[in-house]
Parts: C-alpha cells; structure tokens; sequence
C-alpha cells in the first residue's frame, strides 16, 4: 500500500527530490522518551503549569556556567526552541502548546536548561486563604444587622 495522508501517491526512494514516506501528518520523528533521554520527570522542583519561564541572557555574551561542569550537554533543538520562545515570559502549558509536546517531556526540557541556569522560573502566587467560618457567619450577621 502505497500513498500518503493525502491520497497521492508517495514519490519513490529513487525519485527526484522525493521520499518515500514523509508525510507532515504522521507526527513527529522523534519520540519524546528519545527527546528526554529516557527520563520521564525532572528530579528538581516541580514546575506548576502556570508558572512563568523566561530565558536568561548570558553576561556580555559568554556562556552560562553549567552546573554540572563535569557532565557534557549537547542542547536538543528543542531546548533553543524553548529559550526563543521564553524571551518573552511563558507558561509553562503555553510552551508545552507551542512546541506541540507532551507537558511530561517540556518538564525535563525546561529541568535541563533550569540546572544550567539558562531559564529563570517565577512561580504562581500561592493562593489566598479562605476566611474562616465564623468570620463568614460574623459578616452575615453584620449584612442582617443593616
């Protein structure tokens, strides 16, 4: 069976600028267990879906220092793809959207370039806490009382 998701034909191995299975429909090349290394979560903080990333420059162009200077680390394209989206403060749901991957692997993406303090993260405001019940009960009684 030979075709692509649009019902032509696929051009073969030995045609002229053709591939014999390449289809923008098929999903990505890569699967996202090879995009992490195998790791399925970060192993640092915990990166709360609305919390803001955004890239950090490097001092008069030099690079940033890794923190783990013994380890060598070749940034995937996609850990660039995040740092020029983060130029602008994101979420970390909008990145995951963007970039089209699972919210798992965006995790560990954004771990990789937190350890090498490539990003910086602004964590949500903790929410407010409830009053209590008998502050609740008080102010009723206050509303009454007009």
């Amino acid at each position: 069976m030979s075709g692509t998701a649009g019902g032509s034909p696929a051009a073969g191995p030995g045609a002229p600028g053709g591939s014999a299975w390449f289809d923008d429909a098929a999903g990505p090349v890569v699967r996202p267990y090879a995009l992490t290394g195998g790791r399925t979560h970060y192993d640092g903080v915990e990166f709360d879906l609305v919390a803001l990333i955004e890239a950090v420059d490097a001092p008069d162009g030099a690079e940033a220092s890794p923190a783990i200077p013994a380890s060598p680390w070749s940034p995937e394209p996609e850990h660039d793809m995040i740092l020029e989206l983060c130029r602008t403060p994101l979420s970390v749901v909008e990145i995951a959207s963007d970039l089209e991957l699972p919210l798992g692997v965006v995790r560990v993406l954004l771990g990789d370039l937190l350890d090498r303090s490539l990003i910086q993260v602004r964590r949500p405001a903790p929410v407010a806490q409830f009053p209590s019940e008998r502050v609740l009960k008080e102010v009723i009684d206050g509303i009454r009382a007009l």
